[in-house]
């Protein structure tokens, strides 16, 4: 079977859209600003930037039949992104995410995900009509927008046992949908401290100290971020910590998914470790400084 695609990227697929203040918000704030529509979701926020860092992705995903979906498809094609694997529902609509920043940062956000949440299994049917190879040997990028029932399924299930699976929860909300990956001692674990604590039932100070603490609890392998803080990549030889760039914060949303693919497509070219992380670090400073284009 010929694969056309260096990685895929299995997850939400959907239509973000951002209302930015360049002031200070806080709940209740009604300011002045912008709002933009974009395409978006984790799973695709990764593909895009892997396909600018020279990688083919392909996406396997939920996307409606409908007017926004079709859309969002050839808004996928035109940046290089293999939709073939997508599932197009006849009756779901295409999902949302919604959210208000400030120059303080996140407000609030709503990710509306039901319609892949809706269509469970039927997104990896690729995997069993020989549309991919099963079990899958390629890397994976896999985000916690899908139901936990199917998390723990695709934790457990030998298609992806030979795989390079990467995850990331999506959302603090969502991040003990992570948990069977943990269990199943499978992937590499990408995760903010937040989620890092909510995956562990505890606080932790820092990346360092967070990135123990999954490896305690059967983490086979994480990266632990922490916004300009130190962040950590942790695995059974031991902690690697390095401080991100300084830099002024001009966008949030997709930051996380930016330094995700970053890492990736770092690991998959053959950098050492240090060399990787740092390389995702740099690329996730860029891009909230609003110098990497979308």
């Amino acid at each position: 079977m010929t694969q056309n695609h260096d990685i895929l990227c299995i997850g939400s697929v959907l239509w973000d859209v951002i209302g930015r203040s360049e002031t200070a918000m806080r709940q209740g704030s009604d300011m002045p600003g912008r709002i933009t529509r974009r395409p978006g979701g984790v799973a695709l926020n990764i593909g895009m930037a892997l396909a600018r860092f020279g990688l083919k992705p392909a996406l396997l995903s939920a996307v409606g039949s409908d007017a926004e979906g079709d859309e969002l498809m050839a808004a996928c094609q035109v940046r290089g992104l293999a939709t073939d694997f997508i599932y197009r529902s006849q009756d779901l609509p295409t999902d949302v995410y919604m959210a208000v920043e400030g120059s303080n940062g996140l407000i609030a956000a709503i990710a509306d995900a039901h319609s892949l949440e809706t269509a469970g299994d039927k997104i990896l049917q690729p995997f069993h009509n020989g549309s991919l190879a099963s079990p899958y040997t390629g890397a994976v990028a896999l985000d916690g927008n899908l139901t936990l029932d199917l998390l723990s399924e695709m934790a457990q299930s030998p298609l992806f046992a030979q795989a390079d699976l990467r995850v990331a929860p999506a959302s603090p909300g969502k991040a003990l949908r992570l948990a069977p990956f943990m269990r199943a001692q499978r992937g590499t674990l990408y995760v903010n401290l937040e989620e890092a604590g909510l995956l562990c039932q505890t606080g932790f100070d820092g990346s360092p100290e967070a990135a123990r603490g999954l490896l305690t609890r059967g983490a086979l392998r994480v990266v632990v971020t922490d916004g300009d803080k130190p962040a950590t990549l942790g695995d059974h030889t031991g902690l690697l910590t390095l401080q991100p760039p300084a830099v002024q914060v001009t966008r949030i949303t997709g930051a996380g998914d930016t330094f995700m693919a970053a890492h990736i497509a770092a690991e998959l070219r053959g950098l050492a470790p240090q060399a990787a992380l740092q390389d995702a670090l740099d690329h996730a400073a860029l891009y909230v400084a609003g110098e990497t284009k979308i």
